[in-house]
Parts: C-alpha cells; structure tokens; sequence
C-alpha cells in the first residue's frame, strides 16, 4: 500500500514541475531526439554485445546526459548526484526510480569516444537539418562573430612557452605521460580589452583595459532571420577572428549575400574572398590611422551595429546560461564542448521560437 502511494506522490510531483515550466520536458514535447540516433550509433561503432560484460547505455540516452550537462554547465560528478537527485532530469532522460543511472566514468567515456570520433560536426549538422525541415531556413544575410572561452591556466616556464609555440613538445614532458596529459598544449594567452570603465571623478581614462586571458576561442556566423548559429569554429585564443571568415565560415546556403561583421573581419583578403564567393559584404569599416573617423563612414557603422549586435545574445546565451567554460585538455576536447555548446544553444532558441510560430 506504501507503494502505491509513492507511485503516485511521484506522478504529482511530476505534474507540479511541468505546472512550473519545466524546461526539459519542454525539450522533449518539441525536439524529436531520435534524429541523433544514426550519428551517434555510427561514431560509437558499438559492439553487438556477443564480448559479454554489461551493455552500453542507449546512445541516445547518454547524448540527453550530454544535453543535460551543457545547458547546467557540470562536471561528471555533479551530472552523475543531480540525474539521481532531480526528478526532471529522470522523466527527460525516460528513467525511472529504480533504473540504473549512467555514473561520471561512464558519461567522461561516452563524451570521449564521440570526441575521438569526430562526431560533434555531424551531430551540429544533424540539427540544423532538422531546423531546415521546420522552416527555419537561414534568410536575410549572416552575421560573423568571434568570442573567448576560458581554459584552466597552465603554469609553464619560459621555455616550455617558447617550445609550445613552436609546436614542440617541452623535452621535461616527453617521458612523463602523466605530466603531458595535464598540459593544454593548444590553449593560448591573449589580450582581452575591455572599454575603461568612469573613474570617480567623472573622467575616462584615454586607453582601455589589456587583460591576460587564456584559452580558446569560438567563432560563428549566425542568420540574421531566425539567429541559429549556422557555421562554426573553435581555434586557440591567439588565433585572429578575420583569418576565419575564409575558412568555411560563411554559410552558401543563406538566401541573402550579406555579411555583417565587426572590424576585426575587415581586410582586403577578406573582401576580395566575398566579392569572389558572391557575397555583399557590410563589414564595419576601420578609422582611418591617425585622422579622425569621416562622419559617414561613422553613421554607415552604427547603422551595421544595429544588425551586427544580435550575433551578441548568442554569446550571453552561452555565457551567463550555461557557463560556458572549457574544463578538458586540447583543441579535439574543446571544439567539443564549444560545439555541443553550439547545439544545445540551438536546441533552446527553437524552444524559444516554436510557441511564437505556434501562436503567430
């Protein structure tokens, strides 16, 4: 009789979240995640199960975890207690009380052998179809834009440094396995300026602020329609923004040919590569040196930040929602979590979008 009834206190349960908007379950009302099914089974090239020992956890249900574990920003660990602790996360995952939960090694192992496999590029392109068969079909021209992404710092010697940017391996870490799986031999250290903030006394001072940063860096171009992210890259933090816009960055398959972007993008390598592809390019032009900005080179220039500022949102979206944070070593690691970062920002904006098309 006790059961019973904790069957059903945990039906109640379940009805109060969704009464309180749960977002997962809002995942799963609205994105068919068997879509990811074929990718997912050909990147882990799974046993057919005749070697014996426990089966693997269906791919599916270990790509929500991934899911799960992107939008919350945690670790394994963490990931692992809260599937065991919160009911939202069970009822996304199809689990229930008394089912097996995937533990952090075997969640670290799943993420692994996709990132091995190189399938986050697949999985990415896989939704985008899935966006395309809505409707949401990339329209009126991209936006292109550039952001960095924390690594944890390394502490290396001056000559270790010097050897990295060279490509080298440091002599000291070539026989010590355990040290070099430590080192993030592909992050970098950058400047990151921020606008000088007001002093006290009402002036600002005449040069921004350099900070050191370290880590990688993520470029994308979004639609200036519906403002999914279309293209992507991640590169090391050091790595300049224009050089990208000619390495698959620019979406052929926009329905209009203009591209905004800021004035890192602006070169003659770069416009000369638009003009060939057949794009229109609306890139922010720079300040002539030494003289000051023409008054309509300035108005054109505002009137593109209009435009260009939306690619921003994405950024915060990343950034204050899901903490977007690279905890692995590498570039493989990190083009990994950027790009999951990618779909699953994709995965809430057309969360976001579906009810106002529903309602429209």
């Amino acid at each position: 009789m006790m059961k019973q009834a904790g069957f059903f206190d945990v039906e109640e349960r379940l009805a109060r979240l969704s009464g309180l908007g749960d977002q997962l379950e809002a995942f799963s009302r609205t994105v068919d995640f068997e879509v990811f099914r074929p990718d997912l089974g050909q990147a882990l090239a799974y046993s057919d199960g005749s070697k014996g020992g426990r089966p693997p956890f269906d791919p599916v249900l270990m790509f929500k975890i991934l899911v799960i574990q992107t939008l919350n920003n945690l670790s394994e660990e963490r990931t692992e207690y809260l599937i065991n602790d919160r009911l939202s996360f069970m009822r996304f995952l199809g689990l229930g009380l008394s089912d097996r939960v995937p533990d952090a090694k075997t969640v670290w192992l799943f993420r692994e052998r996709l990132t091995q496999a190189g399938a986050i590029e697949g999985l990415f392109n896989r939704f985008d179809t899935t966006l395309r068969s809505a409707g949401y079909l990339p329209m009126s021209g991209q936006i292109l834009d550039a952001t960095l992404v924390a690594a944890p710092k390394q502490r290396n010697t001056n000559a270790e440094k010097a050897d990295l940017r060279a490509g080298r391996i440091p002599e000291d870490w070539q026989d010590k396995p355990a040290k070099l799986s430590h080192k993030d031999r592909h992050a970098r250290w950058t400047l990151k300026f921020t606008k000088a903030k007001r002093q006290d006394d009402g002036t600002i001072p005449a040069t921004d602020l350099a900070i050191p940063f370290f880590g990688y860096k993520s470029h994308i171009s979004i639609d200036r329609k519906f403002r999914f992210i279309r293209k992507w890259k991640t590169t090391d933090a050091a790595a300049s923004d224009g050089a990208r816009l000619r390495e698959g960055l620019l979406d052929k398959t926009n329905t209009a040919s203009s591209v905004w972007a800021d004035t890192a993008y602006r070169s003659k390598a770069n416009e000369d590569f638009m003009e060939k592809q057949g794009f229109v390019s609306k890139v922010h032009r720079k300040k002539p040196h030494l003289k000051p900005m023409p008054r309509h080179i300035q108005k054109s220039n505002a009137g593109k930040s209009v435009i260009r500022s939306r690619v921003e949102h994405v950024f915060a979206d990343q950034k204050s929602q899901m903490g977007l944070f690279v905890r692995t070593i590498g570039i493989t690691r990190a083009t990994m979590r950027i790009g999951l970062a990618n779909i699953v920002y994709n995965l809430h904006h057309f969360l976001f979008l579906e009810p106002i098309n529903a309602n429209a």
